[in-house]
C-alpha cells in the first residue's frame, strides 16, 4: 500500500547540530534533484536539532528562517536542543546541562564567549547575555516550531513516539525526548514514524519507523530521508577531507 499519494515527495533531514556547511550541501543535493526531477508536491521536513554542538548555530537557524528551494514546502519541527536552548534562555535554567548539550558553541556562534561560564551562579548572566544577541526573529522561530507533521502514511517528529497512545494524544516531551521504549518498539504505530534525536552510524530503515539521525552533531554525516510512495531512499553530506 502506497504510504504517499501520487506526485508527492518527501525530504526528512535529521539533526543538523549547529553544522551549516553540511545542511548546505544537503540542500545542494536536494535543489538539484528538484531541478532535474521534480514533483507535483515536494516537502522538505526538518526534523530538530539545528541548535549546539557544531560551530555555526546561528547560520543554520538564520538559512533555515529564509530557506526556499524551488517549490517545495518548507516544515522545520522542534527537537529537545530546541527546547533545552529555550529554557536556557528563559531564566538561565538547567546551565550546566545545556552547556553538556553543546550551548557554548551555540553561544559562541553568536558573539558569546562562554568558556568560562559555569554554575548556577553564571546562569542568569550567561542566558541574559545570549538572549541580547539572539536576534528576536531566531528566537521567534525556535519558539513557534511545531511538533510534529503527518504526511499521508508518514508521521514525523523529532524523537520519537509513545508506543500504543494514539498519534494525536503524544505529548510535546516525548515527541522531543523520548527514546525507550519507543526505538525497541515492534508496535505497528498507525503511522510510519521518522525521526532524528539518537544518532546512528547510518540511516535505520524499519518497518515501523525511521531514523535519520547520523551523527553531523560529532562530527559524521547529515543525512535525508527521500519518500515517494511507498518507496524509501536516502542522501547524506559529509564534511570535507
Amino acid at each position: 500500500m502506497a504510504l504517499l499519494d501520487p506526485g508527492v515527495r518527501v525530504y526528512a533531514i535529521g539533526d543538523v547540530h549547529g553544522r551549516l556547511d553540511l545542511l548546505e550541501r544537503l540542500h545542494d543535493q536536494i535543489a538539484a534533484e528538484i531541478a532535474a526531477s521534480p514533483a507535483e508536491r515536494t516537502v522538505i521536513v526538518h526534523l530538530g536539532d539545528y541548535v549546539d554542538r557544531g560551530p555555526d548555530t546561528a547560520g543554520v537557524v538564520e538559512r533555515l528562517i529564509g530557506l526556499t528551494i524551488g517549490a517545495a514546502e518548507i516544515v522545520c519541527l522542534k527537537g529537545n536542543h530546541e527546547d533545552k536552548l529555550l529554557t536556557f534562555l528563559a531564566d538561565g535554567e538547567g546551565v550546566e546541562s545545556f552547556f553538556r548539550y553543546g550551548g557554548r558553541e551555540a553561544m559562541a556562534s553568536y558573539g558569546i564567549d562562554a568558556a568560562h561560564l559555569g554554575g548556577d551562579g553564571d546562569a542568569r548572566h550567561a542566558a541574559a547575555a545570549f538572549a541580547a544577541r539572539m536576534p528576536a526573529r531566531h528566537r521567534t522561530f525556535l519558539e513557534t516550531l511545531p511538533h510534529s507533521l503527518i504526511i499521508g502514511g508518514y508521521f514525523f517528529c523529532h524523537a520519537g513516539i509513545r508506543p500504543h497512545v494514539p498519534l494525536d494524544r503524544q505529548t510535546p516531551h516525548d515527541l522531543m525526548w523520548i527514546r525507550e521504549p519507543f526505538l525497541s518498539s515492534a508496535a505497528d504505530h498507525g503511522k510510519v514514524v521518522v525521526h532524528g534525536h539518537t544518532p546512528v552510524d547510518d540511516v535505520e530503515s524499519l518497518p515501523n519507523r525511521i531514523n535519520v539521525d547520523t551523527g553531523a552533531g560529532f562530527g559524521r554525516r547529515l543525512s535525508a530521508a527521500v519518500l515517494e510512495g511507498d518507496r524509501r531512499r536516502f542522501l547524506s553530506a559529509a564534511a570535507s577531507r
